[in-house]
This record gives C-alpha cells, sequence and structure tokens, in this order.
C-alpha cells in the first residue's frame, strides 16, 4: 500500500488531479442519476436495474485501470479512460434533467393538494344592497363557496343585512330573480353553472358582482388512492367550461359532460358510460334530494363522485376533470383525430345546413363564426373536435347524441396518443395535459400504467384493436319536473337499462361474474356488431309522475294524492266545464313526484250569468221591499248598491281563473317533433 501512494505521489499531478475530480464528479452524477432512475417505478423494471449495474460497474472499472493507468505512467489510456468517464457523466445528467423535467411535466397535474376557492356576492343589474336589504345564502354548512366563505366576506366587508337560507342553488336564484332577497352567494364560475337553463341563460348580463372573496384551501377528498393501474381501476372524465386559465381540483364547474370508465388491465377492457346532464337523480351533498345530475357540479368534484357512486354502486377510484376549451390544443398537439361524424337527423337541422353537414359555433360559443365539418370519417383539427363534442340540436337524441359524440372523441384521443413518438411531440402534449387537465391520480400511478400502455401498442401494431371499448346507452325518457318553482325539462331513465350498464361495469372490475350466454343467434349475411349495453331496456319501472287529473273526479286526485304522500288542495273555479270534474292544475303532467309536495286542482264549477242574474232581480222585484224613502241601519246606500252589482256583474261575466304555472313550458323534444310534423 506504501508503495503505491509513492507511485501515486510521483505521477503526473495535472492527470491525478483530473482523476481525483472526475471520480468525484461520476459519484455526484451517479447518485442523482439513481434517484430519478429508480423514481420511474413501473417501467420497465429489469431495463432499469441493467442500466444502474453496468454505471456502477464503470464506475469501479475506471477506478482501477484510471489508477493502474496514472500511477504507470500511461497518459494516453489514462486519458482515453478519462474521456469515457466523462461521456458517462454527461449521458447521466442529461437522462437526469430529463427524468426531472417529464416527472414534473406530469406532476403539474396529479395530486393537486390545494384548491382555489372564490365566492361572489351578486345582485340584479337594477339593484342596490342597503342596511335593509336581505341576503340569500346556502344552509350546507359544508359548502365552501356558498356557505363557509360567504360568511367569512360578510365578516370581512361588514355586511350585517338579514340572512335567508335556502336548501338549493335553484331556490336561491328564483328568490333573487322574483326580488325576495336583494342579492345571493354564489360561486365565482355562476354563469358556467346556471347558464345552460334556460331561465338564467342572460345570467350574465343580468347580474353583477357586488363583493368577491377567494381562499386556498387543503383539497377535500374522501376517494381511495392507493388503487394501482395494474389491477381494474375506475376513472371519472368530467368536461369543465373553464373562464380561467388551469383547472381548480374541487372548484364548483358545470357539469354537462360525465363519463366513467372502468378498464381491466389483464383483458384491456373498458366500459364507457355517459350521464346526460338532465337526468333526475338524488344529489348526494344535497341531502339526496333529487335534482338533474350537473347540479351536482356547483358543489364541487367530490358531490359529482359520490353521486355518482350512489347511481351505479360502483365505487370511483379516479377522476380527471378536462377543459374544454384544451381539448382544442390537445387535438392540435396530436395532429387531429380520426373521427366517424354522425349525420344530423333533426329536419330543421338539416335544411338549414344541408344534408351531409354538421355545424356548431366556435370555441367562443359565437354563433357568427361557426365551425362545419362534412359527416362520414373525417380527420378533425381541435375547433372541429370540440364543435362534434358540444353539438347536440342537429340530434332528435339531443344530450343522449352528445354524449356518444364526446364516447367517439375519447376513443379516437386514445389510439392517437399511442402513436406519439417524438421528443418535441411528446413535451407538447405533456404542457398541453398539465394546463387543462386536473387528476387526482399521483405520478408514480400514472407510471405504473407504461405496461399497460406497451400491451396496448403492441396489439395495435398486429392490427388488432388497441383496446376493447363496451359501449353503453342508459335509456331515458322526458321527465318534467317541478325544481324550487320552477318547471324544468328532465330525463328519468329505465331502472332495468341502469342495472344492465351497473352489471356490465361490476363484470369489468372483477367485482362479479360475467354471466354465460346460452343462446346466440347470427345472420351471416350481416356484419356483425357488439350489441350496446343497456340499449333497448324499458323494462324496471319508471319515476312516479304527476298524471293528467283534468276531467277527473276530486276524489281520484284525492285518492292518487295520498297514495304518494302529497297534499292536494281544491280551488274551485268558474268554467264552461262539467261542473265537479276537475278542469286545470297546478303541477304540469308528467313531473316527477319526487320533487312536489302538494298540488293544487281547479274545479269546474257553474257561475251566474248575466241573463240568470236578471231574472233574479225581477223575482226579487216581485217580493215585499222596504220603502224606498225608509232607510235601514247599516245597509249600504243605493248607489252603493249599484257599484257592487256592477262589480258582480262583471266578475261573473269574466270569472278570474288562478294562473296555473308550468303549462306552458314545453320540452325541447316535443319542440322538435312539432317542427318536423
Amino acid at each position: 500500500m506504501k508503495i503505491l501512494f509513492k507511485k501515486i505521489k510521483r505521477s503526473n499531478k495535472i492527470a491525478l488531479t483530473i482523476y481525483i475530480l472526475s471520480l468525484l464528479f461520476y459519484l455526484i452524477g451517479f447518485i442523482f442519476f439513481s434517484i430519478f432512475l429508480f423514481k420511474l417505478e413501473g417501467i420497465e423494471t429489469i431495463l432499469r436495474i441493467i442500466i444502474f449495474l453496468l454505471f456502477l460497474i464503470w464506475f469501479f472499472i475506471y477506478f482501477l485501470f484510471g489508477l493502474s493507468n496514472l500511477v504507470t505512467n500511461q497518459i494516453k489510456k489514462f486519458l482515453l479512460f478519462t474521456f469515457i468517464q466523462f461521456l458517462l457523466l454527461g449521458i447521466m445528467t442529461f437522462a437526469s434533467i430529463t427524468i426531472h423535467h417529464f416527472y414534473n411535466k406530469i406532476g403539474l397535474f396529479t395530486n393537486q393538494e390545494y384548491t382555489l376557492y372564490t365566492t361572489n356576492l351578486i345582485a340584479l343589474k337594477d339593484t342596490e344592497l342597503t342596511l335593509d336589504s336581505q341576503i340569500g345564502m346556502i344552509a350546507n354548512n359544508e359548502d365552501i363557496e356558498g356557505y363557509s366563505l360567504a360568511n367569512t366576506l360578510r365578516n370581512k366587508e361588514g355586511l350585517t343585512q338579514k340572512i335567508v337560507y335556502y336548501d338549493d342553488y335553484y331556490s336561491m336564484l328564483n328568490a333573487l330573480y322574483t326580488k325576495e332577497v336583494d342579492a345571493i352567494f354564489v360561486s365565482s364560475n355562476y354563469v358556467i353553472l346556471f347558464g345552460s337553463e334556460e331561465t338564467y341563460q342572460n345570467i350574465g348580463e343580468e347580474t353583477k358582482i357586488l363583493y368577491e372573496y377567494s381562499e386556498q384551501m387543503k383539497t377535500k377528498s374522501n376517494l381511495n388512492t392507493n388503487k394501482k393501474l395494474t389491477e381494474p381501476f375506475t376513472v371519472l372524465l368530467m368536461g369543465v367550461d373553464s373562464e380561467k386559465d388551469g383547472l381548480n381540483a374541487n372548484a364548483a364547474f358545470n357539469g354537462d359532460t360525465l363519463m366513467l370508465i372502468t378498464f381491466n388491465p389483464q383483458t384491456l377492457n373498458a366500459t364507457m358510460v355517459s350521464f346526460p346532464r338532465d337526468l333526475y337523480v338524488p344529489i348526494a351533498c344535497n341531502n339526496n334530494r333529487y335534482h338533474k345530475i350537473n347540479s351536482s357540479a356547483a358543489y364541487g368534484t367530490e358531490c359529482v363522485i359520490n353521486t355518482i357512486q350512489n347511481l351505479v354502486d360502483v365505487e370511483i377510484d379516479y377522476y380527471a376533470k378536462i377543459n374544454f376549451n384544451g381539448v382544442i390544443d390537445l387535438v392540435n398537439a396530436l395532429g387531429g383525430i380520426d373521427v366517424e361524424v354522425e349525420q344530423p337527423d333533426y329536419k330543421a337541422y338539416v335544411r338549414e345546413y344541408g344534408e351531409g353537414k354538421l355545424c356548431e359555433s366556435n370555441s367562443l360559443r359565437s354563433t357568427h363564426n361557426l365551425v362545419c365539418m362534412d359527416t362520414g370519417m373525417q380527420h378533425l383539427n381541435g375547433e372541429q373536435t370540440l364543435a362534434y363534442a358540444r353539438n347536440r340540436h342537429g340530434f332528435l337524441e339531443s344530450d343522449l347524441a352528445r354524449n356518444r359524440h364526446q364516447q367517439q372523441i375519447v376513443e379516437a384521443l386514445a389510439k392517437k396518443i399511442l402513436t406519439v413518438s417524438s421528443f418535441n411531440n411528446f413535451e407538447n402534449l405533456l404542457n398541453v395535459i398539465g394546463k387543462n387537465i386536473a387528476t387526482n391520480l399521483s405520478t408514480n400511478q400514472i407510471l405504473s400504467f407504461y405496461d399497460t400502455l406497451k400491451n396496448m401498442l403492441v396489439q395495435s401494431l398486429h392490427g388488432n384493436d388497441f383496446v376493447n371499448i363496451q359501449k353503453t346507452y342508459l335509456e331515458v325518457y322526458n321527465l318534467p319536473v317541478s325544481i324550487s318553482g320552477l318547471t324544468l325539462s328532465a330525463l328519468g331513465y329505465y331502472d332495468n337499462s341502469l342495472k344492465a350498464i351497473e352489471d356490465a361495469l361490476q363484470v369489468n372490475l372483477g367485482i362479479k361474474e360475467e354471466e354465460m350466454i346460452k343462446t346466440f343467434s347470427y345472420d351471416y349475411n350481416e356484419e356483425y356488431t357488439s350489441p350496446v349495453i343497456g340499449k333497448g331496456i324499458t323494462g324496471g319501472g319508471k319515476e312516479t309522475t304527476v298524471p293528467n287529473f283534468v276531467g277527473s273526479t276530486v276524489s281520484y286526485a284525492e285518492d292518487w294524492g295520498r297514495n304518494n304522500n302529497i297534499t292536494i288542495n281544491t280551488t274551485f273555479t268558474c268554467s264552461d266545464g262539467i261542473p265537479g270534474l276537475i278542469g286545470s292544475q297546478s303541477i304540469l303532467a308528467g313531473t316527477s313526484a319526487r320533487s312536489v309536495s302538494s298540488i293544487t286542482i281547479f274545479v269546474n264549477q257553474v257561475c251566474n250569468t248575466t241573463e240568470n242574474q236578471e231574472e233574479n232581480n225581477n223575482d226579487n222585484q216581485n217580493e215585499e221591499t222596504p220603502n224606498e224613502t225608509e232607510t235601514i241601519p247599516g245597509a249600504p246606500t243605493e248607489e252603493e248598491n249599484k257599484e257592487e252589482n256592477k262589480e258582480e256583474e262583471n266578475q261573473e261575466t269574466n270569472p278570474t281563473v288562478p294562473e296555473i304555472p308550468g303549462l306552458d313550458i314545453g320540452d325541447e323534444q316535443e319542440e322538435k317533433q312539432e317542427d318536423e310534423n
């Protein structure tokens, strides 16, 4: 050992310095490289171990042979080994920076720990807030923007006005528009949340923001995010119309696009089910009150997830919120996607735009700048893809057709992502995703999906479908509902259709075994297509709805009310209809019974006509009457009698019929059918 040290001391000092520095730099670089290399959990584990061992072995090779060349004064060999040493160090450094870069890119849209919540106090444009004003607020103390932040804003601004509490946002909005209250607390996304309803479609122009308050809070979630993507899992896709850059994990949003996907990595089988925005279901975070499913988005991501979990009896593992406008950038980053554009079937729409054409407003929702495309198999750019995903007015099925188009787009996007091979394209794709997608998946969980993606790519290269996608179709029917004083058009669903979809989801997740099909018929003259799960199944009962009481007896209506725990109030009104039968009702026939607590029925009765009144007057003249000059204490004067008789005649001739809300409100599907007729 002493001899070795003496030889080292006698070696070239410059070479010795280079040797020591190269060892030190390589060791530091190797440590960082190893850390980043093993961050790629689930990606080519054996290959990563081999790479790690090769770089480690080289370190010892250089340590021994470099030192040997140094002490034997073989400078050329030493410099060659040192060159290789720094070359490998450069490779490790570049690899470490690249892995770190992409790891951080993925982290931009995963596992968001904090959310920016914002509440607004809004009023109608012509309303001024005074000390005597009343302010509406959500009663649910778990509502962050509608209750918690609203109280913080009240204290911050010193708002001492009387607070009126409401169970849901639609009741509160109705109170604002009818001026029962002067202002209300809502989420900052209120225009997007409620603007899709016809009643509030101009809410952005009709209201003004009085106060605003924001606070960043830890994201609340009860989801089990420990499940690995190597086992069957579920993910909920939620489309978001965002007016601001970026996405917040739990902030309120519009829920017009909700798609649940189950995926089995072992079988490469996926099941997709879309939920129409008007589907009438119990809202989990609103005491299970029935409402349209998209209203759950006003309470945040967790409320949407819990509502759908309760509906389909399947646990949701992950979610992904996608900014609609980000779809444009995503598709363009992929160079476009191939989609079979469906031919519109609404005749008025076809007359306007022509056969074989589909047109929709652009991404800014401007009807003056339409985005049009041909039907059939098309290569769509970003704007066209978004237009196709949003279009529903060209189809009699409306939202159901739109859901089908969105499933087509998701499938096309998944196929196109597998074709990305360029380093720059992959980086651009991550930039787009990071800005426009938010998910509770961790970076490591996404990386663990690598092997599954590789299997899908292999299937695609062999000419097979990269994944087997089971399509579903929830059979629904029109269901007018009375919500917070408004009659809205909703959709009910058939229990058996939903049950078939539930079974398919659970089979794909391995929760239950698939029932063996024992009989099968096939016509070899027809091309075989996989059945759409749930389609055509209309059994199992429908939502109980309010019947048409017109022409029925009062006892029939009262019996129905007792059987459905609904109070029936009776009001008699002058009518030409059959006396004693019901002439009209306060709640539209077909309205869900779940949304009604009482109904007023208006019963026909015969009122005295002017001719009958004159006959009565003639009969009264024959009867004994007081002397004209005689005054009866407390009796009205002659002039007062004339005025009273005149008023009674007017009432009898033009009887006042109470206004019956909801009878003039139609359904979009009915309007389309009338247009066709």
